[in-house]
């Protein structure tokens, strides 16, 4: 008879996972064989960066890592399998397909489900919820539709809490006008006091999306139509009507409108329920029945639900405890949150409502740097009980471990910026060891410092030794300072090859004129190089010099796209952008590449930088596109180079009635004057005509808004994995001293950023009084420098593609088939795609890469 126990887990979202993990970890006897019954066919994902998902479409990407438990017998995995009932007296369970499987003991892992609130017309085809992969991409499907014209191109939001923005960030990133509807008085109502929901409301609203505040949502009903529809159209839009009498004709409903948890098995096998829902458990997590547990937001702990990870994750690693004979126990719950929204930071920690009796509040409310933060103390005004931050959210990491904690400073000092005045700071030092570095994982100073001096030398290591950072990933910051601060050194090696970081390899370039890789890992590196400094060197080559980048060796460092000038595309077919400066183009250059897409087959489609993007081209097929469009009198638009991409504009003062400058001819100035610039990654650039913003340009590298005056001029901002809004650098400057400000930005960027750092972390990172310094007051002393390094690159600026075209040896290196490098395979096949010709992925003749 085995000795083995059987424990069944219902539901394999990232609390499950982090169960079983525990469980696996801790069990070195085998004591308890695993089974996982997952309802989604998708193993464990990170749903708290679901709305990531948006920006690539890779599932894959958001699996949590060891979600399949590959090589461990002692746990079984079943996806797609939903539970149907609960039987406590028989201790089984029964899925939908009729199998019973018993257990000895049962964790629910069920979590919870998107809370639809009873609006008639809410079960319309074109409604959703917002919580799971499926539900991400039926959302897609309907945004495509309303894009394409099919329905109205506007989006609704039923709900203004963390996931009905994230959903609205998610239907603006679609191409939709997105409105965000929330019953009460302000956004985040969970999280933020009126004056935080305030700003936040504001700055969202400056983004572009319409927020309707303190109404709720009457009815959807289907659209009025002005006219009948023709035999081959569809119209599934739908007029929300809000109950200030506000009607919204939408393509697209999402209700974000809250959750609530999935305890029906509990509560049809006669499990004891929470008075709000959810099933009711003590502290150590056990139901009424002791052999059935629950953790995450399907659990009322001691009649208490939580929603966020954090307190799911220490429900888990309590049932595993208890599991093996421990006592553990759920503490306080830390229900602490630091979000960024729309390229917004917003956080809030601890009593952020000033709920305890007789509590003091400190505020400091900048209208002008839209930047709000509070912390609440005790009423003695020693202790730190809480706080909220919108806007700057950069200390949330150095004061929410202090919650509870007596005040190492003045209170005002914590929460103004360094560099006003009576701005002092905080430093991880001043924790106690006791404070909680990592709130998902329960990861204290103390521990941290323990694993630095036992040997953990740099953050990954820290991250696998003590799982702090490997959650949400807002600790991690923290991670770093505490090695600084332990005296640990952090290295700043590119790789492997060169012990430099690289600004270091910038300036050593700079000041030894070495211009060939080799020379260079000769004289300051080892080895042979690897693909990470070989297109960081080439990039920086490319940025000191106006030699073509195919030029001798030079050609085998670089990347795919840029060996071939044309961004590769999943089915290894190529796509082609000639620049338009500005979005300024003639009606002979459209009708150009009308022509060349027609003749070559290619897919065409507008870019959100107001260019046109060419799709499925052939390796062979590139030197001809280009030949035509340089003919025509266009040239490459380095759509495929860490460099700068796109200056987009709006029509600006030539057309708009609210014009106050000539947006265009600035944006075509800016255009040409950087048009080939290599940088440490891709550059955008907006210029908006006036303050109403339709270039977008505050979330741009770079961005320019005309004022009556002049420009302002802002920087560090992009869209992306990390939404950031760009800050304000220098205001009201004429044309003159606009355009020197931002060559010194960019070679200050050039030269002193890491690899791979967009322009948003490096502004963090140097900060932005600094860089206004730098900029504005050449501190440095660099900036004559800076101006004659961008003035040699405007001088030696050559279109790419024209350099390929008139090079022989260059030419022949576009080929897709070593043995037929003039005509395509005839055993290669093309597929019709949604209505477009594209090569197979199957069929596609990888091109020969000269390295």
């Amino acid at each position: 008879m085995s000795s083995t126990s059987h424990v069944v887990v219902v539901g394999h979202g990232m609390v499950g996972h982090r169960f079983v993990e525990a469980l696996r970890s801790r069990d070195t006897g085998d004591a308890w064989r695993v089974t996982v019954l997952a309802e989604e066919l998708d193993a464990a994902y990170d749903r708290v960066g679901l709305t990531g998902y948006t920006e690539h479409w890779d599932r894959a990407r958001l699996a949590l890592p060891g979600n399949d438990y590959a090589g461990d017998s002692m746990v079984d995995v079943r996806l797609g399998c939903r539970v149907t009932r609960l039987d406590p007296a028989s201790k089984s369970v029964t899925t939908a397909d009729g199998t019973r499987i018993d257990y000895d003991a049962l964790v629910l892992a069920t979590g919870s489900y998107a809370f639809v609130p009873p609006v008639p017309g809410r079960d319309l085809p074109c409604c959703h919820v917002y919580r799971t992969l499926d539900d991400l991409d039926a959302i897609r499907t309907d945004a495509m539709s309303a894009t394409g014209g099919g329905r109205a191109p506007v989006g609704v939001v039923i709900g203004g809490g963390l996931l009905g923005l994230e959903a609205a960030n998610a239907l603006r990133g679609f191409g939709l006008s997105a409105h965000v509807v929330e019953k009460s008085p302000g956004l985040m109502a969970q999280q933020l006091d009126q004056a935080g929901a305030a700003l936040l409301g504001t700055m969202i609203t400056e983004l572009g999306i319409t927020v309707h505040t303190g109404v709720g949502t009457d009815v959807i009903a289907p659209a009025q139509r002005n006219r009948p529809l023709r035999r081959s159209e569809e119209d599934d839009s739908v007029r929300v009507t809000l109950s200030d009498g506000t009607n919204i004709d939408a393509g697209v409903v999402v209700f974000a409108a809250g959750v609530r948890p999935r305890d029906e098995l509990a509560r049809d096998a006669g499990l004891a329920i929470a008075e709000r829902g959810g099933v009711l458990t003590d502290v150590a997590c056990a139901t009424s029945d002791p052999n059935i547990y629950a953790i995450g937001e399907v659990a009322a702990i001691e009649g208490r639900c939580y929603g966020l990870v954090g307190p799911g994750y220490t429900s888990a690693e309590v049932v595993a405890d208890r599991l093996l004979g421990g006592g553990a126990e759920f503490p306080e719950a830390d229900m602490s949150t630091k979000l960024k929204l729309l390229g917004v930071d917003v956080a809030s920690f601890g009593d952020a409502m000033g709920r305890t009796p007789n509590c003091l509040e400190v505020v400091v409310n900048d209208a002008v740097n839209q930047t709000y933060a509070k912390l609440v103390l005790s009423d003695d005004a020693k202790t730190l009980l809480g706080g909220i931050l919108v806007g700057d959210a950069s200390s949330y990491g150095l004061l929410r471990p202090m919650v509870g904690e007596p005040l190492p400073g003045a209170p005002l000092a914590l929460i103004t910026p360094a560099g006003a005045e009576g701005g002092g700071g905080l430093g991880v030092g001043a924790l106690p060891d006791g404070a909680q570095i990592c709130s998902c994982n329960n990861v204290t100073k103390g521990a941290l410092t323990e694993a630095i001096g036992s040997g953990c030398c740099d953050v990954p290591a820290l991250k696998k030794c003590t799982l702090a950072g490997t959650s949400c990933g807002s600790c991690v910051p923290l991670l770093k300072q505490l090695l600084e601060a332990e005296g640990v050194e952090q290295s700043k090696a590119l790789c492997e090859h060169f012990s430099q970081s690289r600004a270091e390899l910038f300036e050593l370039i700079s000041a030894t004129e070495v211009r060939t890789f080799s020379g260079l890992i000769e004289r300051f590196g080892s080895g042979k190089g690897c693909d990470i400094c070989k297109p960081v060197v080439a990039s920086i080559l490319a940025s000191t010099s106006s030699t073509h980048i195919l030029d001798g060796e030079q050609a085998s460092l670089q990347d795919t796209n840029d060996h071939f000038l044309a961004n590769i595309q999943r089915n290894g077919s190529y796509s082609v952008v000639p620049r338009v400066p500005g979005g300024d183009i003639t009606p002979e250059q459209l009708i150009l590449i009308g022509e060349i897409a027609r003749d070559f087959g290619l897919y065409t489609k507008i870019t959100g930088g107001q260019r046109i993007d060419m799709f499925g081209a052939r390796v062979e097929q590139l030197p001809e596109i280009w030949r035509r469009l340089v003919e025509g009198g266009m040239e490459s638009g380095h759509a495929y180079g860490k460099s700068l991409r796109t200056v987009k504009s709006c029509v600006g003062s030539d057309w708009c009635r609210y014009g106050q400058q000539d947006s265009v001819q600035m944006a075509i100035n800016l255009e040409l004057r950087y048009r080939g610039l290599r940088a440490p990654h891709k550059i955008k650039m907006g210029v908006s005509g006036c303050a109403r913003e339709c270039a977008e340009a505050r979330g741009k590298d770079v961005g320019v808004i005309a004022t009556e005056t002049g420009w302002n001029l802002y920087v560090g901002g992009n869209g992306g994995m990390t939404p950031r809004h760009a800050e304000l650098l220098a205001g009201d400057l004429d044309d003159e001293t606009l355009i020197r400000y931002i060559d010194r930005f960019l070679m200050f960027y050039i030269r002193t950023a890491d690899r791979l750092q967009r322009t948003a972390p490096w502004v963090e990172q140097v900060g932005l009084e600094h860089l206004r310094e730098v900029v504005c007051e050449d501190s440095l002393g660099l900036a004559e420098e800076f101006e004659a390094a961008i003035a040699r690159h405007v001088e030696g600026y050559a279109c790419e593609w024209k350099g390929v075209l008139s090079d022989p040896d260059k030419l022949s290196r576009f080929v897709s088939f070593v043995n037929a490098p003039d005509v395509p395979d005839p055993t290669v096949t093309f597929t019709e795609n949604a209505g477009r010709m594209v090569p197979s992925p199957v069929s596609i003749g990888m091109p020969k890469i000269g390295r």
